[in-house]
């Protein structure tokens, strides 16, 4: 492990032999399964290009595609002129409060869970309501010149 990937004051575990093998085999993994990820995208995107062309060729799609954006046109400006209605403004802005809400319970509920496994040794909890619960964490990978800024 290099400095840059530990906190201060965190104690750094040698690793094993086998430890390192392991590691090396899964970084090996890690950097297969992006470069098929990479090629699959590109490939993706070669046959969404195919697909959208004939889309774009059909007269029929078209004279379709056009009569829905029309129609899509005069519900949003139904949808507009409703919610300028002051009774569905204020439920309006009262869901956005509760979803900004329940955003920030989720994010500092993801901090107690993580502690709580730390401190407990155990990714099962029981909720107030009696059902057994697992904690679960999903990672992913993303370029780090995307990630900060």
């Amino acid at each position: 492990m290099d400095d840059k990937t530990t906190k201060p004051g965190e104690k750094i575990t040698p690793i094993s032999e086998n430890d390192g093998v392991l590691l090396v085999r899964i970084e090996e993994m890690i950097k297969t399964h992006i470069s098929q990820m990479e090629s699959l995208t590109e490939e993706i995107t070669k046959y969404k290009e195919l697909v959208d062309d004939i889309f774009a060729n059909d007269q029929t799609f078209q004279e379709h595609d056009k009569i829905a954006k029309e129609a899509a046109k005069i519900k949003s400006k139904t949808k507009s002129e409703i919610m300028k209605r002051s009774d569905v403004a204020g439920f309006s802005s009262k869901l956005k409060g509760l979803k900004s809400e329940k955003a920030e319970l989720a994010d500092g509920l993801s901090d107690y869970l993580r502690e709580y496994q730390r401190l407990s040794g155990s990714n099962e909890i029981e909720g107030e309501d009696g059902q057994l619960r697992e904690i679960i964490y999903t990672a992913k990978l993303v370029k780090k010149s995307q990630y900060r800024p």
